[in-house]
């Protein structure tokens, strides 16, 4: 065979490498006095071809990552990467893509899921009719088709779930020790389980805010999110470092007469962190509306605020409403949110529901972030005074100025 063949056979097998294989180095700098735990680092693949299988080395030492298809059309998005970042440094980790093999399955640190109700099954947690994604029409409303009203996710840390009906509200679960258990108990533990430690249901909502839900605003108080075509909920994500649990809301008039916008939030928890971020994206401009959201006023709860989107409480009360509440024993918790200033229309004094913001949106997209505790967990906050001092430690690692190079 010639030299010439085989210099040509050479180039072309170095071509097919890299094209199968991507590496590059990406180096973090936190610019800020605050440590950020868990920072939640995500790379867009788009750039990169069809990626099949990842890699991420953090001095040589490998850390899981996580590949996700964001839009469900079978193709990954993004690389995922969680990393801890000390006050006034730097980090270089290096990544691998391929456009062969699949993703490594690393023990995952997060938990999510979404059920219908089998009414075959009595226990409320043995229900087995596991789904993704469902879509209903205007006027069905699906709440007490689905086991837990809704999708439920959870780290080591916390759980939430997301009601599937008018509401969308944001509701939680407070846990006694650190671990992944909604798969066992399935959002509603049995006496066995609670005697050996499990959590349970720590709020209760109605029709308020519960934690940071958003909704509209006609002025003068809050609206639910009733006029719609079609709403429904996906699993977009299940770890093994992130869940992220898809809302949309289609052709939603937050008005009678108004235009008709498709409203989509996501919401994504991370492992080892306490909150929640939520990103509302919507179809189109929607700064001539008005929206709402805050945290409930938990019975007795004293209130936090720094007058700049950061705002917490912290009370005692009923789990259930009070007619069932057998079985149960009040729960004190630390409800926490942090909205950019940019988006705070107005902020209203508590009422008997609610702590509120009015919301204002430029352009189409918002995103804030919701953060809770439990009184009885044994490695968190156990008193107001702690809890808000947690919560300006959290607006200061939200706000850590991080650049990526």
């Amino acid at each position: 065979m010639s030299n010439r063949i085989l210099t040509l056979l050479a180039i072309l097998t170095l071509s097919v490498a890299s094209k199968a294989q991507k590496q590059f180095d990406l180096t973090l700098s936190n610019e800020s006095k605050t440590p950020v735990p868990c920072y939640p680092l995500t790379i867009s693949l788009h750039e990169y071809g069809q990626i099949r299988s990842a890699r991420v080395t953090d001095q040589g030492t490998e850390i899981p990552c996580q590949l996700d298809d964001i839009d469900g059309d079978g193709i990954y998005d993004e690389l995922f990467v969680l990393t801890d970042l000390e006050k006034k440094s730097k980090k270089r980790l290096h990544v691998s893509l391929s456009e062969e093999g699949a993703p490594v399955n690393y023990p995952s640190m997060v938990y999510v899921d979404m059920m219908l109700t089998n009414k075959k099954i009595k226990e409320s947690n043995k229900q087995d009719l596991y789904i993704s994604h469902l879509k209903v029409d205007r006027g069905v409303n699906p709440y007490w088709m689905l086991h837990h009203h809704g999708a439920a996710f959870e780290n080591e840390l916390v759980a939430y779930r997301i009601y599937f009906d008018h509401r969308q509200t944001v509701d939680i679960y407070g846990k006694y020790r650190k671990g992944l258990e909604l798969k066992q108990t399935q959002f509603y533990p049995d006496k066995e389980q609670k005697g050996a430690g499990f959590g349970d249901d720590v709020l209760w909502v109605g029709n308020t805010f519960g934690l940071g839900t958003l909704r509209g605003w006609d002025g003068n108080s809050p609206t639910m999110i009733e006029d719609v075509e079609h709403r429904s909920q996906r699993l977009v994500s299940r770890g093994p470092l992130r869940t992220i649990v898809e809302v949309k809301d289609e052709a939603w008039r937050q008005q009678p007469g108004s235009a008709p916008v498709d409203m989509t939030t996501y919401y994504t928890l991370y492992a080892g962190r306490r909150d929640c971020k939520v990103d509302v994206r919507f179809s189109r401009d929607v700064s001539d509306l008005q929206f709402a959201t805050g945290l409930i006023n938990v019975k007795n709860s004293i209130e936090y605020s720094d007058q700049k989107g950061l705002r917490g409480c912290w009370g005692t009360d009923w789990p259930v409403s009070e007619k069932d509440s057998a079985g149960h024993k009040r729960e004190t918790v630390g409800l926490g949110i942090c909205i950019p200033t940019t988006n705070i229309g107005k902020e209203l004094p508590a009422n008997k529901d609610n702590y509120p913001y009015v919301v204002k949106v430029t352009g189409d997209r918002l995103t804030y972030f919701i953060s809770f505790c439990s009184d009885n967990e044994t490695f968190g906050m156990h008193n107001a005074k702690d809890w808000f001092a947690y919560l300006e430690e959290w607006k200061g690692m939200l706000n850590a100025k991080i650049r990526r190079e």
